[in-house]
């Protein structure tokens, strides 16, 4: 069977390998008698599956050892809360707005925060790009300073990290990486928390991924539930509440699938990265040479991830999205506060899923 190719910004394709593998293991792990949504989460067989996956994920993205990674609950959504209840001591947050998410990032912090600051924002301009960070508006004092740096509906990326101690900040960076996390290198010597969904680029929906350095622990806010207060957390190595097993064994295969990638002398993330730069290339390559479709995002900021794009005759839409589902192209209807369509290119899309949509735009263009 021939399956389609799935570009839907999440949740979003997971690699054939990874759900072969878990379809095989589904009745019985390893010889246990038991499927992984079966176990105890205290249980041997679990605490395994637990390990692998996080030792995998800290090689994979070459985490220091002065950062925890935790499992949790809640999504990039709840995450927004959580942040400001960990790290935020009621005292001034700083937000960058590039986009959707960012703008909810905000909004969410202002229950917790003292105040929050909007350092910069491109929202003047829709959008479409990222204010340079040498005019940021930067607090004294502030707890932290928060971006997305993958906007998943205004399709912006951040291609580096802000270096906040070089722009005079001594605030730990944190990062909405939900929906590019694992696509490329992390510069860890930036961030102090960076966290994702996992159901766009990691595995299923459910699973939230923490990545925090040791020294931000112990701050929560009274009103931070235990099973949100990182310390806890990281304390009981994720276990402090029933983990969300099965997300964190699929997301398992995963970075191991990741860490098994190669391309040409790369393996592993940097192998990802230099395919994922290959189908983004692809995809942006045809539309800006083409002459119905377009993309609004400045070109210095374009997400590899996801690929907004608007055709020119608006009208032409809904035949669009109908060719291309008889194509086995799925999920390409933009986010509805943008409209248009968008191709979510993750990790587990291959190249040859971006070259089948060129070659339908090409020939739906074709037919005007």
């Amino acid at each position: 069977m021939t399956r389609p190719y799935n570009f839907s910004a999440g949740p979003a394709a997971i690699p054939e390998d990874v759900l072969r593998e878990a379809a095989a293991e589904m009745l019985d792990w390893h010889g246990s008698g038991m499927s992984v949504m079966e176990m105890s989460h205290r249980g041997k067989e679990f605490i395994s599956i637990y390990e692998h996956a996080e030792a995998d994920f800290r090689a994979l993205m070459g985490v220091p050892s002065n950062f925890k990674i935790l499992f949790m609950q809640g999504g990039g959504l709840a995450e927004n809360a959580i942040v400001p209840l960990n790290l935020s001591r009621a005292a001034t947050v700083d937000m960058v707005l590039t986009g959707s998410w960012s703008q909810k990032s905000q909004k969410e912090a202002r229950k917790y925060a003292s105040a929050v600051n909007v350092v910069a924002s491109s929202e003047a301009d829709g959008f479409h790009g990222i204010p340079d960070p040498a005019g940021w508006k930067l607090s004294r004092g502030a707890s932290y300073v928060h971006i997305c740096s993958n906007e998943t509906i205004h399709g912006v990326e951040f291609q580096q990290l802000p270096d906040l101690a070089a722009l005079g900040s001594d605030a730990p960076l944190v990062i909405d990486f939900s929906s590019h996390v694992a696509s490329r290198p992390v510069d860890w010597s930036k961030v102090g928390l960076a966290f994702g969904g996992a159901q766009k680029n990691l595995g299923p929906a459910g699973l939230t991924l923490v990545v925090v350095r040791e020294d931000l622990l112990g701050h929560a806010l009274p009103i931070c539930p235990s099973a949100f207060d990182y310390k806890i957390v990281a304390d009981n190595e994720s276990m402090f509440n029933t983990p969300p097993t099965w997300g964190i064994y699929i997301a398992g295969l995963t970075f191991a699938w990741l860490r098994r990638q190669t391309e040409g002398s790369l393996s592993g993330v940097a192998a990802i990265e230099a395919r994922n730069i290959a189908k983004a290339s692809l995809l942006y390559d045809y539309i800006d040479g083409s002459q119905l479709y377009t993309n609004p995002v400045d070109k210095a900021a374009r997400s590899r991830m996801n690929v907004p794009f608007m055709l020119r005759d608006e009208s032409r839409n809904e035949a669009f999205l109908a060719g291309a589902k008889a194509r086995g192209l799925l999920q390409l209807k933009g986010h509805k506060s943008v409209g248009g369509m968008r191709a979510s290119i993750y990790n587990a899309m291959p190249i040859e899923g971006v070259q089948a949509l060129v070659d339908y735009m090409r020939d739906f263009e074709k037919q005007a």
